[in-house]
């Protein structure tokens, strides 16, 4: 496979597209989340933040490529969300529509083992939102460096960016022998569980699910604080024994929950992923023996 030309308005939104396209109609998509079985191997990461290093090891991890090499000849799969917005910037400018283009190549050459997890900032992108971090508008940094880029192309560059965040899976969800895990951004926070569909993971997603403070996937990918209480309900609704999440700081790489929620960086320095033998699931405590730091 050639290399991806990053500047090149027509190769980016093929890639884009293709990786829409992957996300929407592979064996593994089941209306909003995906679905694998034991046997097999997971690699479950947290946010990349468009950290080309980690991405580049959590995908030798998992045995796949993003060149000509051939992949392993039994590649695990692999969670990918949180794509998009650095802490860096080139110029004031965000040019992470690289890293978001390199993971929908990667979905569409490996539609069953790549899982493209949406997540807030992706979201948040393509709905105009305004997120500051670090005094960074991060949205309209990222839009300056689309237009930078590609200029009169802009708007059709930005517009295939929508249709693969628009396409992404909330979930995944594996099915294992001691109990399914579920891989997700995040989780809705417990003051919203009242206006919260926890049918949406068994359906297709609509327009009202994305919209900002009121939809489902909204809270989906936007919660925080977690307690017990929440996590066994959602245990008891949705028949999983371990959450895999990110979306909040882990300064060591990752962060229990109890009694069931595992929390992953894989964005900064002491980030880390979890490889897993879905025929064998760890339980919570076992997880931190079991994390792998993305720098040596």
């Amino acid at each position: 496979m050639p290399p991806l030309d990053l500047a090149n308005a027509e190769a980016v939104i093929e890639a884009l597209r293709a990786g829409a396209s992957a996300n929407r109609d592979a064996a593994c998509r089941r209306g909003s989340i995906d679905r694998v079985e034991a046997p097999g191997r997971l690699i479950a990461t947290g946010d990349i933040h468009d950290n080309p290093l980690n991405f580049a090891t959590v995908v030798a991890a998992a045995g796949l490529t993003t060149g000509d090499e051939p992949p392993s000849d039994n590649p695990a799969h692999l969670t990918l969300h949180e794509i998009i917005h650095p802490p860096t910037l080139v110029g004031g400018m965000d040019i992470s529509y690289r890293g978001l283009t390199r993971v929908a190549a990667l979905k569409a050459r490996f539609p069953e083992h790549v899982h493209t997890l949406l997540a807030n900032h992706e979201l948040a992108q393509v709905y105009g939102a305004g997120i500051v971090k670090n005094g960074v508008r991060v949205v309209d940094a990222f839009n300056a460096g689309v237009e930078y880029v590609f200029s009169d192309d802009a708007d059709a560059v930005q517009d295939a960016i929508k249709d693969f965040v628009m396409s992404m899976p909330l979930a995944l969800r594996c099915v294992c022998p001691q109990g399914d895990i579920l891989c997700a951004h995040s989780l809705p926070a417990a003051a919203n569980m009242a206006r919260f569909d926890p049918t949406i993971l068994s359906r297709d997603l609509t327009e009202d699910d994305y919209q900002p403070r009121v939809g489902s996937a909204y809270f989906m990918v936007w919660g925080r604080g977690y307690d017990a209480e929440l996590l066994e309900d959602l245990t008891e609704r949705w028949g999983v024994n371990l959450f895999i999440l990110g979306h909040e700081h882990a300064e060591h790489g990752y962060a229990l929950v109890e009694p069931n929620a595992l929390v992953l960086n894989t964005d900064h320095a002491k980030g880390v992923y979890l490889p897993i033998d879905l025929s064998n699931k760890p339980r919570l405590s076992e997880c931190p023996a079991l994390v792998v730091p993305v720098t040596a």
